[in-house]
C-alpha cells in the first residue's frame, strides 16, 4: 500500500492538533500574542541573534521575541517549505522513485551550495530525497524533489512552478514576512525571506506531519539507490539535536547574506516549544539553549556534539 506524504497526523497533542483548527488558532494567536515593550516584565533570553522567536506549540502563543516580524534571509531554513509543498502534495506518493540527473550535481557545483553529495543516475524515493533535504541540507536533493513536483515541460519550468506553490503555502499560512525566490534558500534576486514569527508558524504546521517529525528529528540516517546497490549515509547538521534533552528537530542554515540560522523544537514537562534564530554570528546553538532554558523554566546543560569529519555543516 502506498503512503501518501499529504495526510496530516492525528493523534492529538502539540505536534497532533487537527490542522484547520491549529492554523487559524495559531494565526490568531500570533497575531495577538505578541507583547507590547512595556508589558514585559520579566526579562528574556539574551542572545545575539539579530532575529528570534519563541513559541508555546499547544497554544502558539508567543513566549518571547526579539524582532520578531522584521524580514530577513533565511537560508536554509528555507527547505523547511520545501518538505512542506512536497509533504501538502495531494495524493503525494513518497516511494516514488525519482532519478538523479546530472543538472542537480551541476547545480551545487556551479553554486557551491551544501550538498547530500547525489550520484547522477542514481535513482531515490521522494521520502528519501526527504532525508537528503532535511540532514545534510542536500540542495541537490532540494532540486531534485521541486522538479519532481513542480509542473511544466523542462526544469526550469518545473522549478518555477514548484517555487511558486512555496509562496502559495505560505499565503495559505498567512505568513505575510515570507517570500521564496529559491527552492533551497540560494536566493538570485534578494527575494528570499521570512521573519522568526513566520518561521515557528511554518515549523508548527511541518510538525504536524508524522513524516517530518520522524525525518528531522534523525541524527543520521543510511538510505539505499536500489538500481545501482550504492548506500548514501547523511548526518543532520542540526547539532542542537541530541545535545539538549528533549530537542525534535529541525533544520539548520547558513549563508554569508542570512548569517547562522536556526529553527528547533523541543519539548520538556509537558510543554512544547517551537523556536527561531536568524542571523546569530558566533552562538546560535548556546543562544537557542538558553532560549529553551527561559520557556522550560530550568537549566539544562547543553553537550554539543561534533559531526564526523567527512560529514557537511551548515
Amino acid at each position: 500500500m502506498q503512503r501518501r506524504g499529504g495526510e496530516q497526523d492525528r493523534r492529538r497533542g502539540a505536534w497532533g492538533a487537527p490542522l484547520a483548527a491549529t492554523v487559524t488558532a495559531t494565526a490568531a494567536a500570533v497575531a495577538a500574542a505578541l507583547p507590547a515593550p512595556a508589558a514585559q516584565a520579566a526579562p528574556g533570553p539574551s542572545v545575539g541573534a539579530k532575529g528570534a522567536y519563541l513559541m508555546d506549540a499547544r497554544s502558539g502563543r508567543s513566549l518571547w521575541g526579539k524582532a520578531a516580524t522584521v524580514r530577513r534571509p533565511m537560508a536554509s531554513t528555507t527547505k523547511i517549505m520545501t518538505a512542506v509543498v512536497v509533504l501538502d502534495t495531494p495524493g503525494a506518493d513518497l516511494d516514488r522513485q525519482i532519478e538523479i540527473k546530472q543538472s542537480y550535481r551541476d547545480y551545487v557545483q556551479r553554486t557551491e551550495a551544501s550538498t547530500a553529495d547525489l550520484r547522477t543516475g542514481d535513482k531515490l524515493t521522494a521520502r528519501q530525497l526527504l532525508y537528503a533535504l532535511m540532514l545534510p541540507s542536500g540542495c541537490d536533493a532540494a532540486y531534485a524533489l521541486a522538479d519532481a513536483f513542480g509542473t511544466g515541460s523542462d526544469e526550469a519550468a518545473r522549478t518555477k512552478s514548484f517555487i511558486a506553490k512555496m509562496n502559495a503555502k505560505a499565503r495559505q499560512l498567512k505568513l505575510g514576512g515570507t517570500n521564496y525566490d529559491s527552492f533551497d534558500g540560494i536566493s538570485s534576486a534578494g527575494r528570499n525571506y521570512s521573519t522568526p514569527q513566520d518561521l515557528a508558524v511554518l515549523s508548527l504546521h511541518a510538525l504536524r506531519n508524522s513524516t517530518f517529525r520522524t525525518v528531522t528529528g534523525a541524527l543520521n540516517t543510511q538510505q539505499k539507490a536500489k538500481n545501482v546497490n550504492r548506500l548514501y549515509t547523511w548526518y543532520n547538521t542540526n547539532k542542537l539535536l541530541g545535545s539538549y534533552g528533549g530537542v525534535t528537530g529541525v533544520k539548520t542554515g547558513t549563508t554569508s547574506a542570512a548569517g547562522p540560522c536556526l529553527v528547533f523544537a523541543a519539548r520538556s514537562g509537558g510543554r512544547s516549544v517551537v523556536g527561531v534564530i536568524l542571523n546569530d554570528a558566533a552562538s546560535r546553538y548556546p543562544d537557542a539553549a538558553e532560549m529553551l532554558d527561559y520557556a522550560f523554566k530550568k537549566h539544562t546543560p547543553l553537550n554539543l556534539r561534533r559531526l564526523p569529519s567527512a560529514a557537511h555543516e551548515d
